[in-house]
């Protein structure tokens, strides 16, 4: 079987032996097709907003209008959201004072590079953008999560009077799906609010996992956040694996988010059996440029890997670790097993940085070896307890090593961020 599999902007290819292949799974988002061309299937969820009026009345008498959208890690199509949002609110305020707000949570800020990647050319001179910064002093406190911890955001988003979100919808590997309320919290939260919603705790709860929000007790802190901050109106879409839109939905924050979630399951659902080798990757760039993210793609393999078995994990990695802090627990830990029982241990309150997708990869590391397809440093990788590798076909060698034969079933996530296993 000869495959392309995303890794960066281009993909990597490469070819298994067909005895080997057990499944190639991936969601059915690209088998799906609308009767409209993208543009399209945005401007009818805008005209027909699920649990709101349109947002050009919304926008009527509103003097401050805030629309967060995502920073340069997510592959949300701003050049095609952004400029109907800003022409809807326009149409029914053209007075209106419209900030455009990266929600950069607790990641770096957004280069200008890579606001002109995202938005085109004409937004980056004509509109106001800030960028998100999570350990400035510029937030309010807008009360208490259920969880007990203080929800702290973003002073302009706390302040607008007519607060707007764009972003899309996925399979998230603890908030059960990306999108909707995670624009207000972790996207434009402090750091203290989003280490006390991000506990140990809540990451070892039986239901943060991908696919669900029922109970998911990290889905319920940042649905109570959207809603105390305001969040009005939001444009969340799907995007199949040529990052193209199938599906979108406007309107109220908790109705289109679910509207979104719904379509997702019914497309993005398998079933699989244990595989000896799992090779996954994050769908490419921009949920490649760092092993944080990739993380995300490694925590789906554990789900369909055996016990003592191998994940391939496929992300090129351009900027390295991607946190600072996430890559010294790694480097600094004693042993996995203690660093794991040391997370367990700290209160919501003393939450460390990043502790998150370190407890998540500990996780899937003591079930599993683990071999990194990417351009990262192999020093930096060996330093997070994974293998370094440059290719598909090395990675197979190595796995076949640890395995003690070559004769391990393979099974194949072209893009492990898009599937849920039922």
């Amino acid at each position: 079987m000869k495959l392309t599999l995303p890794f960066g902007r281009t993909g990597m290819e490469c070819e298994i032996p067909d005895e080997r292949i057990q499944s190639v799974l991936e969601s059915r988002l690209d088998e799906w097709r609308s009767p409209l061309p993208p543009e399209g299937i945005v401007k009818e969820a805008l005209r027909n907003p699920i649990g709101t009026p349109a947002l050009s009345e919304m926008a009527k008498g509103r003097s401050k209008v805030v629309i967060i959208t995502s920073d340069h890690t997510r592959p949300v199509p701003s050049r095609l959201l952004m400029p109907l949002l800003l022409k809807e609110i326009r149409r029914g305020n053209p007075d209106a004072e419209i900030t455009i707000l990266i929600a950069t949570g607790c990641h770096r800020g957004t280069t200008r590079e890579e606001l002109a990647d995202k938005f085109g050319p004409e937004i980056i001179r004509s509109e106001r953008i800030e960028i998100h910064d999570c350990d400035d002093s510029n937030h309010v406190d807008i009360g208490t999560l259920p969880s007990g911890g203080r929800c702290r955001i973003n002073r302009l988003a706390a302040e607008a009077d007519l607060l707007v979100a764009e972003g899309f919808i996925e399979p998230h590997f603890f908030a059960g799906f990306s999108g909707g309320r995670k624009s207000v919290m972790p996207g434009v939260a402090s750091r203290e609010t989003v280490l006390s919603n991000h506990c140990a705790g809540f990451i070892a709860h039986p239901k943060a996992r991908a696919g669900i929000l029922d109970g998911n007790p990290i889905h319920e802190d940042m649905l109570w956040a959207a809603l105390e901050a305001g969040l009005a109106f939001i444009l969340n879409v799907v995007l199949n694996g040529k990052k193209e839109v199938v599906f979108a939905a406007a309107g109220d924050p908790g109705k289109a988010h679910q509207a979104g979630c719904n379509f997702l399951m019914q497309r993005c659902g398998v079933s699989a059996p244990l595989a000896d080798i799992v090779i996954a990757t994050n769908g490419g760039y921009p949920l490649d440029q760092n092993i944080y993210q990739a993380a995300k793609g490694i925590c789906t393999a554990e789900g369909t890997v055996k016990p003592g078995g191998v994940i391939i994990m496929l992300a090129r990695s351009e900027d390295g670790h991607g946190g600072e802090d996430y890559y010294r627990q790694f480097r600094d830990a004693e042993s996995l097993s203690g660093l794991q029982d040391e997370i367990m241990r700290r209160s919501p309150k003393d939450t460390e940085p990043d502790q998150w997708q370190t407890q998540i990869q500990i996780r899937a590391l003591q079930k599993a070896s683990i071999i990194y397809v990417s351009e990262a440093e192999d020093q930096m990788v060996r330093d997070m307890r994974m293998i370094p590798a440059k290719s598909v076909d090395e990675a197979l060698e190595k796995a076949d090593r640890l395995l003690g034969h070559s004769r391990g079933k393979i099974t194949v996530l072209p893009d492990a961020v898009s599937v849920i296993f039922r």
